[in-house]
């Protein structure tokens, strides 16, 4: 670079310099200067507030306008859940049952017995109110979950909110549901069909989704159902009612099964066919019924907190397949009705199983379903009051037991003839170490004598089936429900004559007499039974004891049962009396010792039983050396 040009640079930016100095602002200028740069800084502040007011006010209005739209299209879009017609009930009866179907759901909101009436004189209502549910889950084309149990139903083809079938006809009850209002034609819609006749129990329920493809999600290949129902309190014992409550179910394979009643809660899920579920009560049951099956199902069962009547919370989940959206039909039917064995017997679906008969053992149901009930309704034929047939029963069973009976009395008679020789028995061996040889001695008189000490037990073993299956049945029987005899005014329920201020624990809060005057009675017959028979008090008293002990302890048990029980059992124990009293003058027991006395000078033969005693006895006194 030459001189000239480095003079040049330098005296352009002294020129550069001296006229930035020249023209820079005095201090008063530069106060000036920020003064209004800051009033332009809070300008631009509050333009940024009342601007950010703005947005959200702007922001407020839009939301309000998106709810305002998401509402006009909730009226007008598929599917649209309109709560003004949500308390609207539709009636629909014959003779027996009485209907209420919402038209919120289509379903049926109450189901009434008609020629029943609860234990405090109620209309017999099984369940009522908005509780409970009964609709279809669908997957919409918008992405929506909708359940039919929301939707508000029309009825279709009906004359009247209320309908009474009566004459020999079948009449028919259909609400629909139309998913677009705004469609003139109105072919597509979801649609529920009761048929009844003029009297029974039984309720057809047709579904149908009739053109309805085009609202459905494409990939719904199924229709999930949840059927939902708390059931109410019919009876007077809230305990033995809760404990005969719960759900009942039949597979493709005829086999029943339920839930367990005795837990608070309980579930069962399974994936084969059911042809039927039951919420069944202590009398009374609601039956779903599958025209064909239901594919796979969910059922659970709890408690309800027992206000407002309120007895358990029965709850099913079924899976139906949609094999063709635009024309699909399901065929059920209800059934509402007593479980009564008579008319669950006759829907010849095994309905009758949930009637607890004693089905575990086949002894036991055999008596119950055969002579037992033939009886009883062969009876009730005669409009006999209930107390009296009873009666008859309990006499016909001892008939039917003489035989038995008096060979259990004979057994114990010629035990009580012998009675002195075994005394001289004990005597000859006092000491607890000749317990062998006493044992020995008193079977070869057994023996020699031609009795047989294990002949009065078998027939009491074969008696013992039949108590059994009687006190299943009772309980159980429709037929005694409120029905009165004397001072019992239900006897599938307990009576009482006193009802005490206070509970007392394992007996109740109640004084039962038909349980008072068993008890007393079974203890006079233990009593006179061992003064009769001859029981020594020093031979197991600790037995002697548990026979006493054992009535006193069915005071509480049978406090709170059905008083027909109680009943019969008092009536067994006074034809206990009658017999022995029998016996007792038709048997000559001098005779009778004779004979025994007799038999001893015979050659003995040892039954195949005696020869294995013996040897059993011998195997013990070898062991003991």
């Amino acid at each position: 670079m030459s001189k000239t040009n480095i003079i040049g640079i330098v005296l352009l930016v002294a020129v550069l310099i001296g006229y930035s100095l020249w023209m820079a602002p005095t201090k008063e200028e530069r106060i000036a200067l920020q003064q209004r740069a800051d009033s332009i800084r809070r300008v631009q502040i509050a333009d940024s507030i009342a601007n950010a007011i703005l947005l959200e006010e702007a922001r407020a209005i839009e939301d309000s306008l998106s709810k305002i739209q998401a509402e006009t299209d909730s009226i007008t879009r598929p599917f649209a859940i309109n709560d003004t017609l949500s308390d609207k009930l539709y009636t629909f009866e014959n003779d027996d049952i009485k209907l209420k179907i919402a038209a919120k759901g289509g379903r049926i909101w109450s189901a009434q017995l008609k020629p029943f009436v609860t234990y405090d004189s109620l209309p017999l209502i099984l369940f009522e109110g908005n509780e409970n549910e009964f609709g279809f889950d669908i997957s919409t084309a918008d992405l929506r979950i909708v359940n039919t149990n929301d939707l508000i139903f029309e009825p279709f083809s009906t004359e009247g909110d209320s309908v009474f079938v009566s004459g020999q006809g079948i009449t028919q009850f259909s609400v629909r549901y139309y998913p677009e209002k705004n469609d003139s034609t109105n072919n597509s819609y979801i649609e529920y069909i009761y048929t009844m006749e003029a009297e029974g129990f039984n309720v057809d329920f047709d579904i149908k989704f009739v053109n309805m493809q085009k609202y459905f999600a494409r990939n719904m290949i199924d229709i999930p159902l949840k059927w939902k129902t708390t059931l109410l309190q019919q009876e007077k014992n809230l305990k033995n009612e809760l404990a005969q409550t719960t759900v009942f179910y039949m597979n493709s394979a005829n086999e029943v099964d339920k839930l367990k009643p005795s837990r608070k809660e309980d579930k069962y899920r399974t994936s084969g066919e059911i042809k039927w579920i039951s919420y069944k009560q202590q009398f009374f049951s609601c039956h779903l019924i599958a025209d064909n099956t239901f594919t796979g199902a969910e059922v659970s069962v709890k408690n309800a907190d027992n206000s407002n009547r309120e007895l358990k919370e029965m709850q099913t989940h079924l899976l139906f397949s949609l094999d063709n959206a635009n024309n699909q039909e399901y065929n059920m039917r209800w059934l509402f009705a007593p479980t009564k064995y008579k008319i669950m017997r006759g829907e010849k679906l095994n309905l009758e199983r949930q009637i607890p008969l004693g089905w575990e053992f086949f002894l036991m149901q055999w008596i119950n379903r055969g002579p037992v009930l033939l009886i009883f309704n062969w009876l009730e034929s005669f409009n006999l009051n209930y107390g009296i047939i009873i009666l008859i029963l309990t006499i016909f069973i001892k008939l039917l037991l003489l035989p038995i009976a008096y060979k259990t009395y004979m057994s114990q008679a010629k035990q009580r003839v012998l009675r002195p020789e075994i005394e001289e028995i004990n005597k000859k061996y006092p000491k607890q170490e000749d317990a062998v040889k006493k044992q020995q001695a008193t079977m070869d008189l057994y023996k020699r004598a031609g009795v047989n000490p294990m002949s009065g037990c078998v027939p009491m073993l074969l008696q013992l089936p039949i108590l059994i299956a009687l006190f299943r049945f009772f309980p159980s029987s429709f037929e005694l429900r409120q029905q009165s005899f004397l001072w019992a005014t239900d006897l599938s329920s307990y009576d009482s004559i006193l009802d005490l201020p206070f509970n007392i624990p394992f007996y109740g809060d109640h004084v039962s007499l038909f349980t008072l005057l068993m008890t007393i009675s079974t203890v006079i017959y233990t009593y006179i039974n061992n003064k009769l028979m001859g029981t020594s008090s020093q031979q197991m008293p600790g037995m002697k004891f548990m026979m006493y002990l054992m009535p006193i302890m069915f005071l509480g048990l049978f406090n709170n049962f059905s008083s027909g029980l109680s009943y019969y059992y008092l009536l067994t124990n006074l034809f206990s009396f009658l017999q022995m009293f029998i016996f007792y003058k038709v048997v000559d027991e001098d005779k009778l010792h004779k004979r025994l006395q007799e038999n001893k000078k015979k050659p003995a033969k040892r039954s195949s039983f005696q020869k294995r005693l013996d040897e059993a006895m011998k195997m013990q006194q070898k062991s003991k050396r």
